[in-house]
């Protein structure tokens, strides 16, 4: 979809974080806190959220679901491959979503409602609820009722459950506050001046809000009204015409890991054999959209829980990489995914042949967004509707579609459904460091492996199943909880 062309003097005074817009000692070439307006932070918000959603969770995404892999002699995410985090790992990122993401969407907000600016604070409303639902499935709990206050320095983390009943209930708020024809702040996601697609946005979140507790949580009601209404997005939801070929400017995955702009040549992620290997078995389309081919023109995925360090054989030239351009999209939820949950839907509390024909859709709009084709194939030969396994179809399908748009949402849905599942062949028996020995023919398709070398927390046959508080609010907020282990599951995931 087209966005809107912002000038360029509301990108560069968006991108401050808010404090400077609070800052005593105005810049005089800055607007002063009197003259700051939705237009000029929006910007900032929506950049901060791409840059940590687009890139550090999905890195990890990829890593915790198997769908990436280590390179051969690096160590930058060595640790993700083994599934484990330290809390420093995600400071950066953690602080960059709290200070920056969250505290200009609250600015934009409290502007919009002394306004009455309804499809601005939808807008806004939307993007918090989508931040703070990032937050509680990637740590389980997070600062949420004390959370924006300057004069609180040390809020209390909120349980999970706590979180989501919030979001929940400041999406009905503001979904019933905006109309179609409401009026909405110049942003990079849509760019449209009214909040029909932003409407239409929150419904496609609230869905997956909905879907997400829904095995702990009778929230049946409520999602058989908003199936009813049927009004989700009809289009991806992603930044995907905003980036340019410069530093800065790059979509961030590829800036991060493919770009040349600091001068790094390094390789890092590469295709993992679990997902690999399952999808050439079923000749799938997708393959080619998401993964170029190595430098033998095959496809060929490595193992989680190792780098390769010791191969003559196995070095980074081996291995596919994930395709990736720097305007490549930062997918917010697409087509794909609501399709998936309305499947789900169908299958728990509907009619099997609706579930089905939502099934299908939901790997027709997967491909179409991939631009590849052989949709029919695999769900009419290769994985077919199966009312009695629903959920075990849907969540190697869905870990398939989000390998290539979404691996944060890969993580978490892996993790709700339990699909795909841990085989009982293992990572060291795929490729025995020790003597260079690789039998990929061991892997069994559709099927997780314990890595390697895997987090003695977790060990055998389990994922991993949140990240450590991050040591940036650790360090300095007296009222953190305890740590969880790395095997307590989130809340919507017992």
């Amino acid at each position: 979809m087209k966005k809107l062309i912002i000038p360029f003097l509301a990108i560069v005074l968006g991108t401050t974080s808010c404090e400077s817009y609070l800052d005593i000692n105005q810049d005089p070439n800055a607007p002063s806190e009197d003259n700051v307006t939705a237009d000029l932070v929006f910007p900032a918000a929506e950049m901060n959220l791409a840059s940590s959603y687009g890139n550090f969770f999905r890195i990890l995404g990829g890593y915790y679901s198997q769908q990436y892999a280590h390179s051969f002699g690096t160590s930058n995410y060595l640790d993700y491959s083994q599934f484990t985090i330290s809390a420093t790992r995600s400071s950066g990122t953690y602080t960059q979503l709290t200070s920056r993401v969250l505290k200009n969407l609250e600015i934009i907000r409290e502007k919009a409602t002394e306004s009455e600016d309804w499809g601005t604070y939808l807008a806004a409303t939307t993007l918090r609820v989508f931040t703070y639902q990032a937050l509680v499935d990637a740590y389980g709990e997070t600062p949420y009722t004390e959370a924006l206050d300057l004069a609180n320095t040390a809020p209390h983390y909120d349980e999970g459950a706590t979180v989501y009943a919030g979001i929940l209930a400041e999406l009905n708020d503001a979904l019933s506050k905006a109309t179609p024809s409401s009026t909405v702040s110049a942003n990079f996601l849509f760019g449209t001046p009214t909040a029909t697609e932003w409407i239409q946005f929150a419904n496609s979140l609230k869905l997956k809000i909905l879907m997400r507790v829904s095995k702990v949580q009778d929230v049946k009601a409520e999602l058989d009204q908003l199936v009813a209404e049927n009004n989700f997005a009809t289009e991806d939801v992603s930044w995907d015409d905003v980036w340019t070929n410069e530093s800065g400017k790059a979509s961030p995955f590829f800036q991060e890991e493919f770009a040349t702009y600091f001068g790094s040549t390094q390789i890092n992620v590469i295709a993992n054999i679990a997902l690999m290997q399952t999808m050439l078995a079923s000749d799938d389309g997708r393959v080619g959209a998401f993964f170029a081919k190595n430098a033998s023109g095959e496809y060929k995925g490595g193992v989680s829980g190792t780098n390769f360090s010791t191969s003559n054989t196995y070095q980074s030239t081996y291995f596919s990489r994930p395709i990736a351009s720097y305007n490549m999209p930062v997918y917010l939820i697409t087509v794909a995914e609501t399709e998936f949950f309305l499947a789900e839907y169908y299958a728990r509390y509907g009619s099997s042949s609706d579930a089905e024909a939502h099934y299908q859709a939901a790997i027709e709009a997967s491909f179409n967004t991939a631009g590849a084709t052989g949709a029919e194939d695999v769900y009419t030969n290769q994985y077919p509707w199966d009312q009695a396994n629903y959920e075990k179809v849907i969540g190697i399908q869905k870990w398939i579609a989000l390998s290539g748009v979404n691996n944060f949402e890969a993580w978490c849905e892996l993790r709700r459904l339990k699909y795909p599942e841990f085989g009982s062949v293992t990572g060291a028996q795929i490729y025995n460091v020790g003597n260079d020995d690789f039998k990929p023919e061991l892997y069994v398709v559709g099927t997780l492996y314990t890595p390697i070398q895997v987090n003695s927390d977790l060990g055998a046959g389990k994922i991993l199943q949140r990240l450590r508080y991050a040591e940036s609010s650790t360090s300095r907020n007296p009222n953190v909880p305890a740590t969880k282990p790395d095997s307590a599951p989130v809340f919507w995931a017992q």
